[in-house]
């Protein structure tokens, strides 16, 4: 469950990628300032980009759903399965009923397979929590890095305008 998205959802990480480096393009583009470190950014441009992240972040945390969902099926499908298992040693046992040591060893085998799936279950839960946690941790810091720059713009600016006004 470690592995990267593929398919429509690879489609999805990458638009969001995608946006992100727009938004750096952008901004290493943009016209620098005479006698200035500063640059002149298209507002519009960048709040359209910025827009598209934040479209592209309901994909993201709809794909750790998806993730969450899977997860809990394959919980609820080995439940069902270690269920319908343990049904059946139940059929065997009650076949064997005077024979004490098959009753037992059935019992225990049941309550093995039981363990085995609630196990199983909660590594795929954890699996899918790791996985999560990864992508809005890539999105944090890819966020993180369009905030410095936004700021650093901002800042830049800020001088400039009073540097004029003096």
């Amino acid at each position: 469950m470690t592995t990267e998205p593929t398919g429509p959802a690879a489609a999805r990480h990458e638009g969001l990628t995608a946006v992100l480096d727009a938004l750096e393009q952008a901004v290493q583009a943009a016209r620098a300032v005479p006698m200035s470190a500063s640059v002149l950014v298209s507002r519009a441009e960048l709040l359209d980009l910025v827009d598209q992240a934040r479209a592209a972040l309901p994909a993201q945390i709809g794909r750790a759903d998806e993730v969450l969902a899977a997860a809990d099926a394959e919980r609820a499908a080995a439940r069902a399965d270690a269920e319908r298992i343990e049904a059946a040693a139940r059929r065997r046992a009650a076949e064997l009923v005077e024979q004490e040591s098959v009753v037992a060893q059935a019992t225990e085998r049941a309550a093995e397979i039981v363990r085995d799936a609630e196990e199983t279950a909660r590594g795929l839960r954890r699996d899918a929590d790791d996985y999560c946690d990864r992508r809005l941790a890539d999105f944090e810091i890819d966020l993180g890095k369009v905030l410095s720059q936004v700021q650093a713009g901002r800042a830049k600016l800020a001088d400039r305008l009073e540097d004029g006004e003096a």
